[in-house]
C-alpha cells in the first residue's frame, strides 16, 4: 500500500536551543515520518486528505499561570485542537506548535508544557511534529492539529435535518464550574470540587467518539468549545433548522453540582453555556442505535435557532471579542 505524505513548514528548528530542548523530550507517533530538526516535518496521510484545525491561546485570556501549571496548559492546548479534528470524524495524527515565551520563563515550566503536549497527543496515538519559538511578553501558543479520515466522509455542521436527534458525548459544565471556583477564590478541599477545577485546567475530550459518530452515520457534529447553546446554534444556522433541547435530559456531574452548591449557582447554566469541556455534540438520523456513551438531549425540527424549555434564549456562551 502506498503511504501518502504531507510536508508541513515548521520553522528552522535548528536555530533555537530551546526548541532542541523541547523536541528532545517529545516522542513521535508512526504518523510522523520526519519530525523536528529540518525546515519542515513530514507526516503520513494514508487517506489522501488531511483534516486541519488551529487555535491560539493567550496567557491571561485562555489560561493563567497562577491557576494552571505548564503541564496543564500543554494538555489543554493540545486537547482543544485534537478535539476539533475528532469532531470532523477524523483520527488525530499530529500537531505543530508555535510558542511565544517570556525571556524569564523557567525551564521547568517549559519542560512541563512540553510533557503536557506529548502526553495529551499520546492519548490518541498522535505526536508533536514540530514548531517554532519566539520571544514574547506573555506566553502565547499557536497549535495546529492534523488528522486522517480513514476513508470516511467528514462530518460537517450543515447536515442536520428535521426528525434527527441531538446527542452529546463527554462532560459538560466541568470547565465552567472549575473556572467559577477559581475566580471566586473558593476553598477547594473536597474531591468533587477538585475534579471541577481539574476540568478547567485539563479538558477530557471523548476523542474516539468522533470517528465512531462518523461510522454510525452522524449528519452533523462539532466539539463544545464555546458553550453547547452557542455551538449548536452554529449547527442550526449551517443546516437551516431549529434545535430543541430537553433540559431534563442532561446529566449534571457530581463535581458540577458540588461547585454550584458551593457558589449558589445553577449547574444547568454551566452545562448549557459553559465552554472548554470539548465534549462532542452530534446529530443522528432517528433510526441510528446509539452506544451508551451518547446521551440524547434534543431533536431537530423545522425553523431556526436553539430552544430550551420551549423558548429561544439566544446563543449564550463564550465570545472571543467580549
Amino acid at each position: 500500500m502506498c503511504v501518502r505524505r504531507c510536508v508541513i513548514t515548521v520553522g528552522d528548528l535548528g536555530e533555537f536551543g530551546v526548541v532542541n530542548r523541547i523536541t528532545g523530550r517529545l516522542p513521535h507517533s508512526r504518523a510522523v515520518i520526519l519530525g523536528p530538526g529540518d525546515d519542515a516535518a513530514m507526516v503520513s496521510a494514508p487517506d489522501g486528505r488531511v483534516v486541519v484545525s488551529t487555535d491560539l491561546l493567550l496567557e491571561g485570556r485562555h489560561f493563567r499561570r497562577d491557576w494552571s501549571s505548564g503541564y496543564d496548559v500543554g494538555r489543554k492546548a493540545a486537547a482543544q485542537n485534537l478535539a476539533d479534528v475528532a469532531a470532523m470524524g477524523a483520527t488525530p495524527t499530529s500537531i505543530v506548535v508555535g510558542l511565544g515565551l517570556p525571556a524569564d520563563l523557567s525551564l521547568a515550566w517549559l519542560d512541563a508544557l512540553t510533557d503536557g503536549f506529548g502526553d495529551e497527543c499520546a492519548t490518541v496515538g498522535a505526536s508533536v511534529a514540530g514548531g517554532d519559538v519566539t520571544r514574547c511578553d506573555l506566553v502565547v501558543l499557536g497549535v495546529t492539529a492534523l488528522g486522517d479520515l480513514g476513508g470516511r466522509s467528514p462530518v460537517l455542521r450543515s447536515g442536520a435535518r428535521p426528525g434527527h436527534v441531538v446527542a452529546v458525548a463527554g462532560r459538560l459544565g466541568y470547565a465552567a464550574a472549575g473556572w467559577a471556583l477559581l475566580e471566586a477564590g473558593a476553598r477547594v478541599d473536597t474531591p468533587p470540587l477538585q475534579e471541577a477545577v481539574a476540568g478547567h485546567r485539563r479538558p477530557c475530550p471523548p476523542y474516539a467518539m468522533g470517528p465512531q459518530a462518523a461510522e454510525l452515520g452522524a449528519s452533523a457534529m462539532l466539539d463544545v468549545s464555546d458553550g453547547l447553546l452557542q455551538d449548536l446554534g452554529h449547527v442550526a444556522e449551517a443546516s437551516g433548522v431549529r434545535v430543541e433541547l430537553d433540559p431534563q435530559a442532561f446529566a449534571v456531574g457530581e463535581p458540577v453540582a458540588a461547585a454550584a452548591k458551593e457558589l449558589g449557582a445553577d449547574p444547568l447554566e454551566w452545562v448549557l453555556t459553559g465552554g472548554e469541556d470539548h465534549a462532542l455534540a452530534a446529530v443522528f438520523p432517528p433510526e441510528v442505535r446509539l452506544p451508551s456513551a451518547w446521551q440524547v438531549v434534543g431533536r431537530v425540527v423545522e425553523g431556526d435557532g436553539v430552544l430550551v424549555y420551549g423558548r429561544e434564549i439566544g446563543r449564550r456562551g463564550w465570545d472571543h471579542f467580549r
